[in-house]
């Protein structure tokens, strides 16, 4: 099979010829930049000195090029564009992470040092508009600093949380159709694109790191809070980012038609370690209406399956993220409480394809020995594997601090099982 029929068939839950590989084709699916160069020297793909591009700059992941997705049968491949700074991935210019990595960051990566050590990011690069991301001396990725203005409630305005949402222009979709163009005709991978006007609530984007003066609830505690407190506010802010959403689809869609195999619809966790933080009523009240109104428009209209990441022990909320319409979970985070691997295939498995979930990036692969890391691939892949509805990926991005015979064990495992 091509990479665009193993994907379509596991989709189907239908068992390919081998099972499908994705790392790389959205912002939780990749490999830290660190990572990433590490795995290219191992293959001989590129000398120690010789730099990796950094395509999202929030989590300082590295770019997955041609003849790495190539050398480690990678069956993905996702749309660039906007950083979550605001500036766009090009511009190339060096730099060097903490740990001595050799990167290329684009030339809107405009920081400054803080007296502490810690490295300050901007908005669209612009330093005369306050810091939005501050990666700590010696860490690996930027936080969000939040920016949250004095609130009055009388004064607060849907509007104001909208401002990131806004229809895409005739120059952005001329530059999704021609990358999509380029993708559908230059290989045979299943093309992955991401909207984020159609991730309600998504944490990372509350706080809006790529606007210069960012208005309305901004903080995550008060965001998370009103949900409770505002909901009827909440529900409008959802209500109008869902029109926004869904005509950007239109547009992308009339652009690439059903070229797009795979749509990305929503980043907005909803589970911790021990379980999920709200309750289904609340998710069934506020999420899920948007969410199926999204699904079903989709499903309408085009070929396209949808995907969901929402980490933690979700599992009490999957049978909900089904009956929304998402054909995809994400990230399988089978170390949380509820998320056992083969309750999860058992009970779900006919109904939702897992992506994810292949090697735990918590424990296993940054801590554990490479026997260890083969016997969980294995494991997991004989399990999630049976019947279709599987994309081989770790649970969430694969971290910088991982060690490469750990990440070795981990491809070289998937290849002998796959």
């Amino acid at each position: 099979m091509t990479s665009r029929e193993r994907i379509r068939a596991a989709l189907a839950h239908r068992e390919p010829d081998r099972v499908p590989m994705d790392f790389g084709a959205t912002g939780v699916t990749g490999i830290a930049a660190s990572a990433a160069h590490k795995i290219r020297v191992a293959l001989g793909l590129s000398a120690p000195g010789e730099p990796v591009k950094v395509v999202e700059p929030y989590q300082m992941l590295g770019e997955i090029a041609p003849d790495l997705r190539k050398a480690l049968g990678i069956d993905t491949v996702g749309l660039g564009g906007r950083t979550l700074f605001g500036f766009e991935n090009k511009d190339w210019k060096p730099w060097r992470l903490f740990d001595g990595t050799p990167v290329l960051v684009p030339g809107g990566f405009n920081t400054e040092p803080s007296g502490d050590g810690a490295i300050l990011m901007y908005p669209e690069g612009d330093r005369s508009a306050p810091p939005s991301g501050r990666m700590p001396a010696g860490g690996y990725y930027f936080d969000t600093i939040v920016r949250q203005p004095p609130i009055v409630e009388s004064r607060l305005r849907v509007e104001d949380n909208l401002e990131e949402f806004a229809p895409l222009s005739g120059e952005e979709l001329a530059a999704i159709g021609a990358q999509v163009s380029e993708l559908f005709t230059g290989t045979n991978l299943t093309i992955v694109a991401s909207s984020l006007s159609t991730s309600f609530g998504d944490i990372a984007l509350v706080p809006a790191p790529f606007l210069k003066h960012p208005k309305g609830i901004r903080d995550v505690e008060e965001w998370y809070v009103s949900t409770v407190t505002r909901r009827e506010f909440v529900r409008e802010i959802f209500a109008r980012q869902c029109d926004i959403g869904i005509g950007n689809l239109e547009r992308t869609h009339e652009v690439v038609g059903d070229r797009i195999a795979v749509l990305f619809v929503t980043g907005a966790d909803f589970g911790t370690q021990r379980g999920p933080f709200i309750s289904p009523e609340t998710y069934r009240d506020l999420y899920r209406p948007f969410h199926k109104r999204v699904n079903d428009w989709v499903h309408a209209n085009t070929a396209w399956r949808t995907f969901i990441h929402s980490c933690g022990g979700v599992e009490p909320l999957i049978a909900d993220f089904i009956e929304a319409g998402f054909d995809i979970l994400n990230p399988v985070q089978c170390s949380a409480q509820g998320m056992d691997p083969a309750h999860l295939k058992r009970t779900y498995g006919d109904r939702v394809t897992f992506w994810g979930g292949g090697i735990d990036t918590q424990r296993t692969l940054p801590f554990g020995t490479p026997e260890q890391v083969r016997e969980e691939v294995k494991r997991r892949v004989e399990v999630f594997a049976d019947g279709g509805g599987f994309v081989f990926n770790a649970i969430h991005n694969i971290q910088a601090n991982t060690p490469i015979e750990n990440m070795t064990a981990m491809f070289e495992a998937f290849d002998e099982c796959r």
